[in-house]
């Protein structure tokens, strides 16, 4: 049995460590630069200064070397991941492609990694961002020392923590892949973000996360101690270990889960760190941020908080829902205001998110499938807008809207491009979000009509806050100063390209994602929909039959 999870984890960090290694060692050539600058500095002449370019064009080459090299292995990955994808029996709810190691056995910790179609699609997703990001950046990093050399290798090292947290089948194993995440965002941020305010967004991320992150160990710790194991397989379902916990017990431990993961998607009023990373964030970074690791959050909502805690659902659901109506009226709002691109794209991020947990939380089939299609088409959407802004902000220097206008006339092909990713984050039918916020809709609506009706207000608001930005930033007469605007070129062509035409190709035709996510989502919508309250006074399953 090929060890597919394993091999999709192992080849990033590999990866990340050889690039890394790469960025750091020093040629004869690059031993020359710097004495030659030394020389240089002494007053050693013309002649020394020339033979600076050599060893210079050298360190250049190595730093591309590693780029490449970088590349190759999300390539890699990339065809790991499909060909795992391709293997998949998408008529099981249950976990594949399974692998259980003892890992720490004095404390019952495993090594344990498994898939089911939620999960699949996910990974796919990171696996699919990662080597057009790379692409997207290739050029960004280069007058650091490193060449941006140590950017991929940071990338690969994400991408691997990223397809853990997705397969862990281990709580313990899911909650250090969970918090790992921190380390390569931070220095992403920090390190290689943009403007004077990048190491104060990356302090705020990591101070929030960490908290929700303590938060949650609390929860881990007490899942063992109630539980007996922290292995996933064993800990859910009616005959599984945490089946006959007390009910309070199971509030406060959902409770513990629930606010690391709120503040991981993230919901309001958690959500503060997000608009500050996105600006302070390189558009590659945005994406890989907003696309996939946020989704760690909803995630975890639908596969730990449902299924661990079935007995305290309940409790929650009403809750969640308001908190999700607040967070898709509020952060349609705020994008509304926002003169700052990046900070605009993510507060459409915080409306969308609110869109995902309604569907969680409306615990119906329909509801629970559009969320997590919802999860991934967001991803493909989001990114291209991020990495189309992206594009405009290398350009031009800025990314405040008044910086622009007329860009169409000058820039017709990324103008295009900005309107097709637009018009999917405001699911416009045809494209990929549409299908998964309608069936949100269908779901809540299910659940409750009133919900319903609110959340679509959101849909109203997105066509406000894209449509003006699209007609601020693209349309109108050209200034001077953007007279000599470039279009996008073949290597820009290729990163925003393939995530167009996904938009589009899901957008006709979702059902192999359906295929692959319905039998999860028929298993995880039974979790606490006995109990769960309608608001017509008939229980949440009820609800969805109807």
């Amino acid at each position: 049995m090929i060890p597919w999870l394993t091999i999709a984890i192992a080849l990033p960090a590999i990866g990340a460590v050889a690039v890394w290694a790469l960025s750091r060692s020093r040629t004869p050539a690059a031993d020359t630069a710097q004495t030659n600058r030394a020389e240089a500095a002494a007053g050693g002449g013309t002649d020394t200064i020339t033979r600076v370019r050599p060893a210079q064009r050298s360190a250049s080459a190595g730093a591309e070397n590693a780029k490449r090299a970088a590349f190759g292995f999300s390539l890699a990955t990339l065809a790991v991941v499909v060909a795992m994808a391709l293997r998949f029996d998408t008529g099981a709810s249950g976990l594949q492609f399974e692998q259980t190691h003892d890992w720490i056995p004095r404390f019952g910790v495993h090594y344990a990694v498994g898939v089911d179609g939620i999960a699949l699609v996910l990974i796919l997703l990171s696996a699919v961002l990662v080597p057009l990001v790379m692409l997207a950046a290739w050029r960004e990093h280069e007058d650091r020392q490193d060449g941006g050399a140590g950017y991929f290798a940071l990338i690969l090292a994400l991408q691997a923590m990223m397809v853990g947290v997705f397969a862990a089948a281990d709580v313990f194993l899911f909650y250090v892949f969970f918090e790992a995440m921190l380390i390569p965002v931070y220095f992403m941020i920090g390190r290689y973000g943009r403007g004077e305010q990048r190491a104060r967004a990356a302090v705020k991320f990591l101070l929030y996360s960490l908290a929700g992150g303590l938060i949650m160990l609390v929860a881990v710790i007490g899942v063992y101690v109630a539980g007996g194991t922290f292995l996933w397989t064993e800990l859910t379902g009616s005959g599984g270990a945490l089946a006959g916990i007390d009910t309070e017990l199971a509030v406060w431990l959902f409770l513990g889960f629930f606010i690391a993961f709120a503040i991981k998607a993230p919901m309001w009023p958690v959500h503060t760190w997000l608009p500050d990373a996105a600006q302070a964030s390189r558009p590659g970074t945005a994406v890989l941020l907003v696309g996939v690791l946020d989704k760690v959050g909803t995630y975890g909502m639908l596969r730990y908080c449902l299924e661990l805690f079935p007995s305290a659902v309940s409790a929650f659901v009403w809750p969640v829902v308001a908190l999700s109506l607040v967070s898709i009226v509020y952060g349609a709002i705020l994008a509304i205001g926002q003169n700052d691109m990046m900070r605009l794209v993510a507060y459409t991020s915080v409306s969308h998110f609110g869109f995902i947990t309604l569907g969680i939380f409306a615990l119906t089939e329909q509801a629970q499938a559009g969320a997590a299609l919802y999860m991934v088409n967001h991803g493909f959407a989001t990114g291209a807008l991020f990495l189309v802004v992206g594009f405009l902000v290398s350009r031009r220097g800025s990314a405040e809207i008044a910086d622009y206008g007329g860009v169409q006339k000058v820039a017709p092909v990324l103008a295009g491009a900005f309107l097709v990713a637009g018009l999917a984050g405001l699911g416009l039918p045809g494209l990929a979000p549409f299908v998964s916020e309608f069936l949100v809709l269908i779901g809540a609506y299910a659940f409750s009509p009133v919900a319903a009706v609110i959340a679509v207000l959101g849909v109203v608001l997105a066509a406000l806050y894209v449509l003006w930005m699209y007609q601020r930033t693209m349309t109108g007469p050209t200034p001077e100063r953007l007279s000599g605007l470039k279009d996008l070129n073949v290597r820009e062509k290729w990163a925003v390209g393939p995530l167009l035409a996904l938009l589009i190709v899901f957008g006709l035709y979702p059902q192999p994602m359906l295929d692959a996510i319905d039998p999860a989502v028929e298993r995880t919508v039974q979790i606490g929909t006995a109990d769960a309250p309608a608001a017509d006074g008939a229980t949440a399953e009820e609800g969805g039959r109807e």
